[in-house]
């Protein structure tokens, strides 16, 4: 039988998953706020540093633009562009150039062929498919009694997991790529080179919590249908 609103144990699973993304979020934006207070002795934006890496990667062709927001910055292969947020673009702060350096990680796996990056992007149409009829499946196949309508559509949400465990070393990856590039090019140094890890460091926990919090709503889903049936 189904749990009132109310008195689902399952809201459990529910709590945990939001508290693992707050958590993960508050980190990350404390973390960044710390050390978008240090300032490079080089002086070099994030931009420019940006620039210098892509450079020595052969990577001329991607253009460097400016985003508004805050750590909304991103790679995107389709457009050959890096943008950088307002936060980052022409910051000289030590997390800014790590930020940067991250998504410039990502444009240099694009150009190795780097595998894990290759199957995310093989599975976006199907993952975004996936999401759009998840909970519409799930929840019908509850409320009319069609279990096999409510399994499909957790197993549907079950693609998005997948996809997050895909970027997960994608993600740790870049990180990794950009602080061996910023030390290799002497871009940071001494305290500065930490100051960056951790700035990468807090934002790869950001994507440790959505694994952990899309799995837990994934049980849950699963505890649903189960219980659906007995």
């Amino acid at each position: 039988m189904l749990y009132g609103y109310y008195f689902d144990p399952t809201y459990v699973l529910v709590i945990l998953a939001f508290a693992c993304t707050m958590f993960a979020s508050f980190g990350v934006k404390a973390t960044f706020g710390k050390y978008n207070e240090v300032r490079n002795s080089r002086g070099i934006t994030a931009a420019e540093a940006a620039r210098r890496i892509l450079d020595a990667n052969g990577l001329q062709n991607i253009r460097i633009e400016r985003v508004a927001g805050e750590l909304t910055d991103h790679y995107s292969p389709k457009e050959s562009v890096i943008r950088l947020s307002d936060s980052t673009f022409n910051s000289t702060s030590v997390a800014a150039i790590g930020v940067a350096a991250h998504e410039c990680g990502h444009a240099v796996q694009h150009k190795v062929g780097y595998v894990p990056i290759k199957i995310r992007n093989g599975i976006v149409p199907v993952v975004n498919v996936s999401n759009a009829l998840s909970m519409p499946l799930f929840i019908i196949g509850l409320i009319v009694g069609i279990r096999p309508l409510a399994l499909a559509g957790a197993i549907l949400f079950g693609m998005v997991l997948l996809f997050q465990l895909v970027t997960l070393p994608t993600e740790t990856n870049a990180s990794r790529r950009a602080m061996r590039t910023i030390e290799e090019m002497d871009l940071l140094s001494g305290d500065e080179l930490t100051g960056a890890r951790k700035t990468l460091t807090a934002a790869a926990m950001t994507y440790v919590a959505a694994v952990a919090s899309t799995a837990m709503q994934f049980l849950r889903l699963l505890m649903l249908v189960n219980r659906r049936r007995d």
